[in-house]
């Protein structure tokens, strides 16, 4: 039990790294925080920063999920610790240790650790995500989306119940995170890319 909490505490630290907040300031001198939405994640980096900068921050963000797995592995080297420790850097982006447990919403780094379990259902989920956010210019509605079809593509593969089980936390987590947007997509406020 020893080795599960040490590999998730360190996932969780991976996942607070506040990579959007670090690549904003470093290479684009902007603090994301005091434009757009406020977040430190790549939609508001799209919008603020452009294209480039949305994508790096991406990438960024998956990477963090990505290496939580990658911990869970190696140090434990059982499905349970691969979800557990993936569940943490996605927990740890959302609610960043080093930015007072705030943080992103935690969709790219929650496609870095499906990225890493499920590949088929990685795919789907993704394009599902660009239609969506194509044909609507909402983020948020593809996020939402495509949150609920990751347990549903989950269970359909036949994937073990530790990946069922996360996939249905994280996508609780995801859609808990935007609350607001739904709010703002339910009364025709929220804003486009």
């Amino acid at each position: 039990m020893g080795m599960y909490l040490l590999a998730a505490a360190a996932a969780y630290l991976i996942g607070s790294v506040p990579s959007g907040l670090i690549l904003g300031k470093l290479l684009w001198h902007t603090d994301l925080r005091r434009y757009g939405s406020h977040n430190i994640g790549a939609t508001n980096a799209w919008r603020t920063l452009g294209k480039i900068a949305g994508i790096i921050i991406f990438l960024a963000d998956n990477c963090k999920g990505q290496a939580g797995v990658w911990i869970g592995i190696a140090l434990v080297g059982t499905p349970l610790a691969a979800v557990l420790c993936g569940f943490a850097a996605i927990v740890g982006h959302s609610f960043s240790l080093f930015l007072r447990f705030h943080g992103g919403k935690g969709v790219a780094t929650s496609l870095g650790v499906l990225t890493m379990l499920m590949g088929n259902v990685t795919l789907i989920v993704f394009l599902v995500w660009i239609i969506v956010v194509y044909m609507t210019r909402y983020v948020s509605l593809g996020s939402v989306l495509a949150g609920i079809l990751t347990p549903i593509l989950t269970a359909a593969f036949g994937y073990p119940l530790e990946y069922l089980f996360f996939t249905v936390l994280a996508a609780a987590l995801v859609i808990v995170r935007h609350r607001e947007n739904i709010e703002r997509l339910v009364r025709g406020t929220e804003n486009k890319i």
